[in-house]
């Protein structure tokens, strides 16, 4: 802890992270997660802000992730630590702007996945999650490198018991494609998230 986070803990401010997490998954077989992906999207978009609904599509996000993370290829995550409430939420904002200004990642209403489109959905090579999140105090695995397997696992693990311990202030989640039929190639990849790093 440095000395500036020292002397707001002693003042009594509280301590806010926000970060956004990368992950790539390679092949078709990870096509589940895209469906799991639509249908989060969809009951975000419904609830409206809810926190709580969107920390129950976080959760549901973050255990389809881990099951099939034989497919996982690259990661990468960004972040910071601020004592400032507002200065935390403009910060997670950037991020959200940021993220639905990625290759083919901002999806409109009328264009999710119908719930029986989901059992037979188009194969997808690539796919690529974006998770911003903004919580209150210290979050030791998510305030380190992602780039690894073991982290990764552990950060995600990490957002699913944020959540339960309500400590999340702030959720959002980007995909790319987010669209039903597009396709993220490689060469796409490297280009829109010159950030990840190969697990």
């Amino acid at each position: 802890m440095g000395l500036r986070d020292s002397l707001n803990k002693f003042t009594g401010k509280t301590r806010f992270v926000v970060c956004r997490l990368f992950l790539h998954l390679a092949g078709s077989e990870a096509t589940p997660v895209l469906g799991v992906l639509n249908r989060v999207a969809r009951e975000l978009v419904a609830a409206d802000g809810d926190l709580e609904v969107a920390g129950e599509g976080l959760v549901e996000l973050c255990q389809s992730l881990l099951q099939y993370d034989t497919y996982w290829q690259s990661a990468a995550n960004e972040g910071d630590v601020v004592w400032d409430e507002g200065e935390a939420g403009d910060y997670f904002n950037e991020l959200f702007t940021d993220s639905a200004a990625r290759y083919l990642s901002s999806a409109e209403v009328g264009e999710f996945a119908e719930e029986n489109e989901l059992l037979t959905l188009p194969p997808t090579g690539n796919l690529l999650v974006m998770i911003t999140i903004a919580t209150e105090g210290e979050v030791p695995a998510l305030e380190t490198d992602l780039a690894s397997f073991d982290a990764m696992e552990e950060a995600l693990k990490t957002l699913i018991n944020l959540h339960y311990n309500g400590s999340l202030r702030g959720i959002q989640i980007h995909f790319s494609p987010a669209q039903l039929g597009d396709e993220l190639t490689y060469d796409q990849l490297l280009v829109n998230f010159p950030e990840l790093i190969p697990l």
